[in-house]
């Protein structure tokens, strides 16, 4: 009798390799007694951090993926054919469970190469080599994303074959995956309902992303991404599109189409097609003719000015009643680019005076001679967003286009559109935005910050781009449940950062290493009585709760660094706790003379490894002076961009620019954070959560910025959440 106990909230693609051998074992011998259960956890509780047990009836327990399977292989599948090669590629399996695409885009490789000639992994029949491989494959969301849009050929071929020709493993899959949607219609209730009776989902759903190419996405777009991303993969089995939104040449740059594609792929989202406005140019302008001719568009050369007056109070432009010819006659100036061109644009012939305003006669196309990014000087004219939008969704098949609701007034001019080129319908769905304090989300603005270098790039840790935020220390895992709590809704909230960075902890605190640090200002020296003449090292945990993390050499001797602020905090003969060591006592506290800069110049400790930890007030951090090289690193902090919570638009940006933002400290490190590389994240104990943004290299400091946690800023005074 043999138990088989997997967390179904953990990895999938660490659980569902031994769940697919398992249930092979039982089809292939139905005496073959495994018992499979499944605990509603992401680690099992009595297993120290395991996602998968195996308990036999003699032996002992067995954990993880690459050992349950190498027993189920061994007690289940000993004459299996090819057992060698089997074995090879069951050692691989490992490689598949990052949520990383690059990591995982050379293992991807290596198995599509291996099956070009091949419909098995090993042999000519199902192994579970192939079950294995699968299920790690199927429970990577970017692996699975990477086989599902064909783009490695020979690995999607074998994937479909596998399943369609073992029926069961569906079965197996929705097994692990109950405890799970269980769950999620659980928290649903907590955050976000995402229950909102789209229609006419049963005849398939293709939702998109349509961002435009002018700069790098924020959090608000991150929102869009995931949301359509959600209903696309995860809520129905539909597809999900990205489409570059790239209409207008003077603001578009590849570099912002590059770094697009990165960051959706850093955030698990891998759209099954990717297009561009631009591919339909010709079509789009066929349609703006159409319209023109049919006398529901009319070309004008009001300025802007005049324009904007007689559009907010009812007015009719000049130019709305003139012939199709003359229309068509100046449309062809603007297609050329001429001097004439230029100053006419095209506006679709809805209402004058709709109480919307939205309908009173929008702007569709523009002339722009700039040369276009992708199609180069062949457009002189482009559509604008309201108009290209409805049209190439039709084309493209969107069933749902999700939009926030900053777009609500312009949904009938979409369903206009549709309407007058006679094109299939659209269902549209609202959603907010997400707005946060203290915080700009405007395009425009931060392109006019970056620009005038009140900061340091597109990534800067202080803005809320992905990459900014990426930088500042937020995990994507972090990042995706926090969004996806939100749903749907279409209420709209001012949000607080304190909970973005408090979910980001829970990711971050049980796979951080823990270093210690003593800042340089004024770091107090003091003698140990009592420790060892000679210097010495302990291996000591990084990480006291997560052993697997690995371990760290602490040195000790009779001379330590001690933080200032500690120091002055000492009493007399006080008892205080030395962290990683044990009890001592104050025995002499030495102070500078100066009254203007009263700080301790010096301490004696005795130590008393005997004393009880818990019973002293003063439990601090040190740095033995010896046996070790003590590393010079920079601990930065940042404050907001702005000092309003929100910016009204009559708000002038520079009124409300925070003059100072940065703060950096200057500390002495363990010898062991000479091994820390860039985007590691530790924990600096008592100091905080950092990740490294440039590591320790040829004398220059490692670089590591703080990573908020929802609570204030311990060791700098910025007010950072």
């Amino acid at each position: 009798m043999a138990t088989l106990t997997i967390a179904c909230n953990a990895n999938q693609a660490t659980t569902l390799p031994t769940l697919l051998v398992a249930s092979y074992a039982k089809l292939l011998d139905p005496n073959a007694s495994i018992n499979i259960s499944f605990e509603d956890v992401e680690t099992l509780h009595a297993t120290d951090g395991a996602v998968i047990e195996l308990v036999l009836t003699r032996d002992s327990p067995v954990y993880d993926t690459d050992k349950t399977i190498e027993k189920l292989l061994e007690i289940h599948f000993s004459q299996v054919k090819h057992e060698n090669l089997v074995t090879e590629w069951l050692s691989k399996i490992g490689k598949f469970a990052s949520t990383d695409f690059k990591t995982i885009e050379g293992p991807l490789l290596e198995l599509d190469s291996h099956l070009t000639l091949r419909s098995y992994v090993v042999g000519y029949t199902l192994t579970i080599a192939d079950l294995a491989l699968w299920g790690a494959i199927k429970g990577n969301k970017m692996a699975f994303a990477a086989i599902k849009k064909g783009s490695m050929l020979y690995a999607s071929r074998w994937f479909k074959f596998v399943e369609e020709t073992n029926q069961w493993i569906t079965a197996a899959v929705q097994a692990l995956n109950a405890k799970s949607d269980e769950r999620n219609s659980a928290k649903s209730k907590e955050g976000g309902s995402y229950d909102i009776a789209l229609k006419d989902t049963t005849k398939g759903v293709v939702t998109r992303f349509p961002p435009e190419p002018s700069g790098y996405l924020h959090i608000g777009h991150a929102k869009a991404a995931l949301l359509n991303d959600y209903f696309a993969h995860e809520k129905y089995e539909g597809t999900l599109i990205c489409r570059f939104d790239d209409t207008n040449p003077s603001k578009e740059k590849e570099e912002f189409q590059d770094s697009i594609v990165e960051d959706l792929a850093l955030m698990g989202i891998r759209p099954d097609k990717t297009s561009h406005t631009s591919d339909y140019f010709e079509e789009l302008y066929q349609y703006c003719i159409t319209l023109i001719k049919e006398s529901m568009a009319y070309v004008d050369d009001t300025d802007q000015m005049t324009m904007r007056d007689e559009r907010m109070n009812g007015i009719a432009s000049k130019h709305r009643d003139a012939t199709v010819e003359d229309n068509l006659l100046h449309f062809e100036e603007m297609r050329k680019g001429t001097e004439q061109g230029v100053k006419w644009c095209a506006r679709a012939k809805m209402s004058v005076d709709n109480p919307n305003k939205a309908m009173r006669d929008p702007v569709i196309y523009r002339c722009n001679p700039e040369t276009h990014h992708r199609t180069g000087d062949k457009w002189k004219i482009y559509p604008t967003y309201d108009f290209a939008c409805p049209i190439v969704d039709s084309m493209e098949g969107i069933t749902h286009a999700l939009r926030t609701i900053e777009y609500r007034d312009r949904n009938p001019q979409y369903e206009w559109f549709l309407d007058a080129l006679h094109l299939r319908k659209v269902h549209i769905w609202d959603f907010a935005r997400m707005n946060f304090v203290r915080t700009l989300l405007s395009k425009r603005k931060l392109a006019k910050l970056v620009e005038q270098g009140v900061v340091w790039g597109w990534d800067d840790p202080r803005f809320p781009t992905i990459r900014g935020i990426r930088r500042r220390g937020m995990t994507i895992n972090a990042l995706r449940e926090f969004i996806l709590k939100q749903g749907p809704s279409r209420n709209i909230v001012n949000l607080d950062w304190t909970i973005f960075w408090a979910t980001n902890k829970k990711y971050i605190d049980p796979i951080a290493p823990r270093h210690t640090a003593v800042t340089k200002d004024n770091a107090v020296i003091a003698t140990v009585k009592g420790a060892r003449v000679a210097a010495y090292t302990e291996e000591k945990p990084k990480h006291a709760k997560n052993l697997d993390i690995g371990t760290k050499k602490v040195a000790y001797s009779d001379t330590i660094l001690i933080d200032q602020a500690d120091a002055q905090a000492f009493e007399q003969d006080e008892e205080i706790t030395l962290m990683n060591w044990g009890n001592a006592y104050v025995r002499k506290i030495s102070q500078s003379l100066n009254p203007l800069n009263r700080h301790v110049t010096g301490l004696e400790l005795e130590l008393h490894l005997q004393g009880d930890v818990k019973k002293t007030k003063q439990k601090i951090t040190w740095l033995s002076t010896q046996g070790q090289e003590l590393i010079p690193i920079e601990l930065v902090d940042f404050d907001f961009l702005i000092t309003k919570d929100k910016l009204e638009e009559e708000d002038n940006l520079e009124d409300f620019l925070n003059k100072h933002t940065e703060f950096r400290t200057n500390a002495l490190a363990d010898g062991n954070v000479i091994e820390l590389k860039e985007n590691d994240i530790v924990q600096i104990e008592r100091k905080g959560y950092f990740r490294v943004d440039r590591a320790f290299l040829h004398g220059k400091p490692a670089v590591l910025f703080n990573i908020p946690t929802g609570k204030a800023t311990k060791y700098a005074g910025a007010s950072t959440d």
